[in-house]
């Protein structure tokens, strides 16, 4: 059964790289997505390279193959090779720039994925400045998901001190990511 499960998840990243169909990509996509869901496929995924496939899929104009992107890191960063292998990837960054979706569901994706990659060492990228400036304007969503969720991102994992500079940046700049459309 084990077997027949790695040659189902390798046909559908084949299937994934060989479609012209925006359709079947997306609907390949979150299929992947689904079954990062699930620890044990952690390690048959990061054989197929489908955290690569992930992070290089958030670059992506088809906003839909972002928000399943996101989905699936989000599901696959709960492993700590996972979550490793991501942070050495430089996956931090597109994962940031995840947080101007106009999709509420990528935004939730890329918060929660922040959340779940902030360790001592990560810190400092996965709060960053802009990063803490956007869960302000987050936590101000008329989204009650979004900003109970941005709430807890800014009381769990910032520091006071953070939140404070943060809050006087804004005071002084126009500049910032939109809130999402719901």
């Amino acid at each position: 059964m084990e077997l027949g499960r790695l040659e189902y998840l390798q046909a559908l990243v084949t299937e994934f790289q060989v479609t012209d169909s925006p359709e079947a990509k997306e609907q390949v996509l979150a299929n992947l997505a689904n079954f990062a869901y699930d620890p044990r496929n952690y390690e048959y995924l990061r054989q197929l390279q489908v955290l690569d496939l992930f992070l290089d899929t958030l670059a992506e104009d088809n906003e839909t193959l972002v928000e399943f992107a996101i989905g699936g890191l989000c599901n696959l960063c709960l492993d700590k090779a996972n979550k490793d292998y991501i942070l050495e990837a430089n996956g931090v960054e597109p994962i940031i720039n995840c947080l101007s979706s106009s999709n509420e569901e990528t935004v939730m994706s890329a918060v929660t994925t922040l959340m779940y990659l902030t360790t001592p060492q990560s810190r400092q990228q996965t709060t960053a400045l802009p990063v803490v400036e956007c869960m302000l304007r987050f936590s101000l969503s008329e989204s009650r998901r979004l900003s109970n969720l941005a709430t807890v991102f800014l009381e769990d994992y910032c520091t006071p001190l953070q939140v404070e500079e943060a809050r006087n940046l804004h005071k002084h700049t126009a500049v910032g990511i939109p809130l999402p459309r719901d």
